[in-house]
């Protein structure tokens, strides 16, 4: 009896929501796969934690899966460290990138500032930054499927991207904080020992300590998995001390993917693909349909003209510079036709989990009102929507030019 009741009290709020998670994480690629890839896996996803969330049919709440959406954030901020290949930010053409990202900051931090007057500094850099990153986590399976990741096009897109990533959440661990600018640099370079000593650490343990990479190597497959358990307590580790420093766990996710790389490199093919099962398979998918339940419908549906002019916004705040920069500043690498050229920017201006954050950082701050969270949200995945399909049908109508 003290059972059958402690059991009818439980809170099924979260298994109920789990349901429904996992319910959108089935079918949003059967509907992706639908339209042929042109509406992506993510936004379907986005979409179902709008339906089913409580600002709709209140089926499933984002709440009680956080620590579950947390970890498919970090996962997708990992895999995009990890996919990185870092020669793409040196030389001239990562220069450029990096030059191309601050002039879309300063252009934006200069447009919110004049047409959203009365706010404060904090309120006005958090809009800029969001306006101005890159889903390179979320693009990497888009260009992957359209065939263009290993082509001087995909090449462009992941300089560009990482720096639309990486710039961001630098500019939110400094600009973003309760600390001043010098308190707020500190913590940031003590959060960059902190992260070189965790990655040391496996490293030194691998070369100098006989039998470990032997044990790492025989335990590598089966129930035991411990290439993979290892990455996973990287990951932790570095989102745990990217929380102490008071940053955003962000920040500690793409470390742990730019340590990983240095660690295994691209090579370990086992291991990356277990990471994108665990990854894409569980816990991306709940971070997505989380996100989604996060935004106001009414908000959004209420001011449809904020949507539009977001959504113009981030074009020309994060695209424009890319364009320009591709067309009038040599670096060596240009892409050479001006369809790559138009797809690069569009594919640039994709953003959509940095704006998450971004938001969820200035909401949490009382920067930024839920409204206007939630519409720059829904420009994020609008975005991801028309920006891929777009820079595709761009890319399609040149090779049948081509072929006729």
């Amino acid at each position: 009896m003290l059972l059958a009741e402690a059991s009818s009290e439980m809170d099924t709020t979260a298994i109920e929501s789990l349901f429904w998670i996992a319910a959108a994480a089935v079918a949003s690629p059967l509907i992706s796969r639908v339209t042929r890839g042109y509406v992506p896996d993510a936004v379907v996803l986005l979409i179902a934690g709008m339906v089913v969330g409580p600002n709709m049919l209140g089926w499933a709440d984002n709440d009680s899966v956080a620590i579950l959406s947390q970890m498919g954030l970090g996962l997708l901020f990992l895999l995009a460290g990890y996919e990185l290949d870092p020669q793409l930010l040196s030389g001239k053409s990562g220069r450029v990138a990096r030059l191309t990202w601050l002039i879309g900051l300063g252009s934006a931090l200069v447009v919110v500032t004049l047409t959203v007057p009365g706010e404060g500094f904090s309120t006005h850099i958090a809009v800029a930054i969001a306006l101005t990153s890159t889903a390179l986590g979320t693009l990497l399976p888009i260009i992957r499927e359209a065939g263009v990741l290993d082509t001087p096009l995909g090449r462009s897109v992941m300089a560009h991207g990482a720096v639309g990533e990486l710039g961001p959440i630098l500019a939110m661990s400094l600009l973003l904080t309760s600390r001043d600018l010098v308190g707020a640099l500190v913590v940031l370079v003590l959060f960059g020992v902190a992260a070189v000593i965790i990655g040391a650490v496996p490293q030194r343990l691998i070369t100098r300590v006989p039998g470990v990479r032997r044990a790492v190597t025989v335990m590598r497959g089966g129930t035991i998995q411990l290439p993979v358990r290892i990455v996973i307590l990287l990951l932790v580790s570095l989102m745990t001390v990217a929380a102490v420093f008071d940053l955003d766990v962000v920040l500690g996710a793409f470390a742990a993917g730019l340590i990983l790389r240095r660690l295994i490199g691209p090579e370990q093919q086992e291991v990356g693909k277990s990471l994108e099962v665990i990854g894409f398979g569980v816990f991306i998918p709940v971070f997505f349909v989380t996100s989604g339940m996060g935004i106001d419908v009414t908000a959004v549906l209420g001011h449809p003209g904020m949507w539009a002019a977001l959504v113009a916004a981030i074009a020309v705040a994060r695209g424009l510079p890319v364009w320009l920069s591709e067309r009038y500043i040599e670096h060596g690498a240009n892409l050479e036709f001006g369809h790559e050229r138009a797809q690069l920017a569009l594919y640039a201006a994709t953003g959509l989990p940095i704006i998450v954050a971004v938001t969820q950082v200035a909401t949490a701050s009382d920067l930024m009102s839920i409204g206007v969270a939630s519409t720059l949200v829904a420009a994020g995945a609008t975005t991801v929507l028309l920006f891929p399909m777009v820079a595709r049908l761009i890319g399609a109508r040149h090779r049948s030019d081509v072929t006729t």
